[in-house]
Formats: structure tokens, C-alpha cells, sequence
């Protein structure tokens, strides 16, 4: 008797399992290590913007051009450089990723990050006060940076499919930013003591070191290995969009992979244009939604250490490296957030909703950190990991699980070069967010952070607003299939 034409040798799923595992391990890394090199500038905020004299160590004092009372204004400048090259770079580095060899891309923006953020510390010993220099080095590392996001959702993409439990291993995944800021700060910060330039040099080798194994080592797609296409149906579950795609019959061992071909004779390796990636259903309103969430995630990643550093609590003030290593906790409940998030919007089946019900929540998370954070250090530590459970629960989902699903639905049929173009498209946008919270934050901390809060408050009600009709769009989508389920079970 013959044996099933789409039955595997029991070691070619194996083999398909190694890479797909070390895939995620490489781009976990990859990715971390972006975020650690991003991390710098947080931490020696406190130090760069003392009003206080430098002291020789530098780590004492505040560095010409941003102590001072206009110190505070010209670090928000520094950080709407850096945030508003990223943003812009981001969209032609998605336009490029889905043109080029994504491994050789990847490595190369790692290598260049790396140097870029090596040379801003170098500042520190070649004596540089010339705001425009750092200018120049944010605007250089920003546009190298926008690199790395768009090419390892386009390696996800590649090698992970559209599983039933997708949310939540992205959400586990996308945990590398949290892990990355988590890594930045205590590296930052451990070294600040000898001089605020070592807390860049060393993020700068790190990220190094991590490109050159990217470059060795990373398989960007499982074609590259001579896996071919099997056959499944795979449905789409865009919000207020029901799609199925009934994919190729073809034996291999590219069970569930994103990019499969469709039955309809489309090119799968032409990349999708700018303007048809926007007009896909559900990318402008995550897009938007990402805009003003990332605002809020992004003021905490530049600023939280500065606000640590300059609030009391319990009466009393800590120094620069304690509140460089109590801003991770912040990260460490964005980890939580986004596995949560993930795992919830699985069980439901419904991003928006998901992203909706986190959003809502972290606003009274903000009002009580920012009102009783500064009773006691145990309040302080829980409200602030509180609050980074909810603000990077929906920035995680969206910028991981939604533009994955968004990049491969069905009115691509099967176009896995969609991936990049469509993630830069929501992540870029949200980092004109990004670029613009912390800049306002520099501005209006001068008057007090009650007003800085406010700003955050009122992004995070934006954000919902933009998700309310896809939201409700996935509620009537569940009364439906309730209603037919129903209809379907007294019928029979």
C-alpha cells in the first residue's frame, strides 16, 4: 500500500523545526539588541542635563549644550532628531527590505547602528559640545535603526504561518524590545560611574557583535533551503474583513508558513507599491492607533529615567544609575503585557478589541503613578509596572501579530512581499508618534510633569478611538457566527 503523498520523513520536520527555532533566536537577538542601542540616551539624560557643574568623572555634572534650563528642551530636540529620521527611514527601509537579500540588509543596518551609536559616546572623550554634531549622529543613527524592524517581520513572516496561537508566540517574540531596553539600561547604567561616553560605546560593540552572527548565520527564508509549499486553507481574521485563502497542493515541508502560494496566479516575490499597502482593510486605523500608542510608549523609553531621577520618593532622590535600572521595570511589565495581550487577543480572536481593552486600562495605571507613585519606593516599583503592562500590551500586538496578518491577507493572495511594506507603513507612522511624545516632553516638563501625564492620558483616548469601529466590527462578527452556530445546532 502506498504511503500518503503528503506524509514527511520524520526528520525533515525536525530539520524544518532547528531552523525555524534558530530564526526566532537570531531575530530575537537582532532586534534587542536595536532596542539596547536605543537605550543610551534615556539613561545619560539626567547626567547631559544637569544644572549642576560636570564633574570629571562625568558623571556628576551636565554636558554643554544641554545643561542648563534650556537642557531639558534641546534633549527633546536630540530625540526628535533621531525619532523623526527613524520614522521617515522606516518607510523606505520597508520598501528596500522586500526588494533585497534581508540577511545581508539586516546585518549591514546592525553594523552601521552600531557605529553610529559608538560615536556619539565618543563625544565624551574627544570633548564635543556642539549641538549639531549630536544632531547629525541621531539623525545618521535613526535612519540606519529603521533597518531592523521591517527585516525581521519579514524573516517571521517567512518562516511562521498563520497559527491558531500566533498572537501569543509574537507576543513571547516581540518581548526582544522590552529585553532589549531591559539590557540597554543596566548596561547604561552600570557603566555611567566611569563616564557617560561607556554607556554608548558598549551598547555600540553589542549590536556589533550580534550583526556579525546575523550575517553568518541567518536564514531569511525558508526557500533558501529547498522547502517547498504545502497544501492548507488558512483564514484570515482581519477585523470587519472575513477571508479564506485556499492555498497550492504541493508535497514539502512548508507546513503553515506565511508567503504560501495562492491558488490565483499571482507573482509571490513582486512587492506590493506604498499606496496599495495603505488602502488594505484595517492598516490606516491600526496605523493611527500605533501613532498615538507608541507616543505614550516611546515618552516613557526616552524620559522614565529622567522623571525617576527628578521626582521624590518617599522624600528623598536617587541617584542616576538606581533610576536607570528602576526604569526597567517599566519593561518588565511590557514584557507581561504583550504575552498577555497576545494570549488574549488568541483566545478572542479579536486584535482591536484586545488592543482596546489594554489601552483602557493603562489610563488609570498613568493617573495612579504619576498621583501616588511617589508614597513609597514598593508603590513606586508596582504602579510603574502597572503601567508598563498596559501601555505595551497593544503597541506589542500591533506592531507584531496585526501587521503580519494585515501584510498576508487575502486580497494579496499569497504576496509575502507585502510583509515589510505593510509594517513599515503601521510602524513608521507610529514613530512619528514616537518622535513627537518625547519632543513635547521636553517642552512641557519645564511647566510640570501633571502636564506631561495629561499628554499621555489623552494620546492613549486617541489611540481607542481609532480602533472602535474594527472593534465593533468584531463584535457583530462573533454574534454572527454565534447566531449561525445556534441556527446550524437546532436545525440539526
Amino acid at each position: 500500500m502506498e504511503a500518503p503523498t503528503d506524509t514527511l520523513p520524520p526528520k525533515r520536520p525536525r530539520r524544518l523545526l532547528f531552523y525555524q527555532i534558530s530564526v526566532l533566536l537570531l531575530t530575537f537577538s537582532a532586534y534587542a539588541a536595536f532596542h539596547a542601542s536605543r537605550k543610551p540616551p534615556s539613561i545619560v539624560k539626567s547626567v547631559l542635563g544637569a544644572e549642576e557643574p560636570s564633574s570629571s568623572s562625568g558623571g556628576g555634572g551636565g554636558w554643554p549644550p544641554f545643561d542648563g534650563p534650556r537642557g531639558p528642551h534641546r534633549l527633546g530636540e536630540l530625540d526628535l532628531a533621531f525619532l523623526s529620521s527613524y520614522s521617515a527611514g522606516m518607510y523606505l527601509a520597508g520598501h528596500v527590505a522586500d526588494r533585497v537579500d534581508l540577511r545581508r540588509f539586516l546585518a549591514l543596518g546592525m553594523l552601521a547602528s552600531g557605529a553610529s551609536t559608538a560615536a556619539f559616546g565618543a563625544a565624551y572623550w574627544l570633548g564635543v559640545h556642539s549641538l549639531s554634531f549630536f544632531v547629525v549622529v541621531q539623525i545618521a543613527s535613526g535612519i540606519v535603526q529603521s533597518i531592523g524592524w521591517p527585516c525581521v517581520i519579514a524573516v517571521i513572516g517567512n518562516w511562521f504561518g498563520k497559527s491558531p496561537r500566533r498572537g501569543l508566540i509574537m507576543g513571547v517574540w516581540n518581548s526582544n524590545t522590552s529585553i532589549g531596553n531591559i539590557l540597554g539600561s543596566i548596561i547604561a547604567s552600570s557603566v555611567l560611574e566611569f563616564g557617560w561616553g561607556w554607556s554608548f560605546l558598549l551598547p555600540g560593540v553589542l549590536i556589533c557583535v550580534v550583526g556579525f552572527f546575523v550575517w553568518a548565520f541567518l536564514v531569511p527564508d525558508p526557500e533558501n533551503l529547498g522547502f517547498e509549499y504545502v497544501a492548507m486553507e488558512v483564514e484570515l481574521n482581519v477585523p470587519g474583513v472575513d477571508v479564506a485563502v485556499e492555498l497550492d497542493q504541493a508535497n514539502g515541508e512548508r507546513t503553515g508558513l506565511l508567503g504560501s502560494k495562492a491558488t490565483t496566479e499571482v507573482d509571490s516575490t513582486m512587492a506590493i507599491g506604498f499606496l496599495e499597502a495603505w488602502k488594505l482593510p484595517g492598516v490606516a486605523p491600526f496605523a493611527f492607533c500605533l501613532f498615538f500608542s507608541k507616543l505614550v510608549a516611546y515618552t516613557f523609553l526616552y524620559w522614565l529615567p529622567f522623571y525617576i531621577r527628578h521626582t521624590d520618593v518617599a522624600g528623598k532622590h536617587v541617584s542616576h544609575k538606581t533610576a536607570g535600572i528602576l526604569s526597567t521595570i517599566f519593561d518588565i511589565g511590557g514584557v507581561l503585557g504583550g504575552v498577555s495581550a497576545g494570549f488574549l487577543s488568541d483566545r478572542l480572536d479579536a486584535r482591536a478589541s484586545t488592543s482596546i481593552l489594554f489601552l483602557f486600562f493603562s489610563i488609570p495605571a498613568l493617573i495612579a503613578y504619576r498621583s501616588y507613585g511617589s508614597i513609597s519606593m514598593q508603590l513606586n516599583i508596582g504602579l510603574m509596572f502597572l503601567s508598563g503592562y498596559f501601555v505595551n500590551g497593544p503597541y506589542s500586538l500591533i506592531t507584531t501579530a496585526v501587521s503580519a496578518e494585515l501584510g498576508t491577507q487575502g486580497m494579496m493572495r499569497g504576496n509575502s512581499r507585502a510583509l515589510a511594506t505593510v509594517t513599515a507603513i503601521i510602524d513608521g507612522t507610529g514613530s512619528v508618534g514616537a518622535a513627537l511624545g518625547p519632543l513635547l516632553t521636553g517642552y512641557i516638563s519645564t511647566r510640570g510633569w501633571n502636564s506631561v501625564f495629561l499628554m499621555l492620558i489623552c494620546s492613549t483616548s486617541f489611540a481607542i478611538t481609532f480602533l472602535i469601529h474594527l472593534a465593533k466590527a468584531e463584535v457583530r462578527n462573533k454574534m454572527s457566527e454565534r447566531k449561525s452556530t445556534s441556527t446550524l445546532t437546532n436545525t440539526i
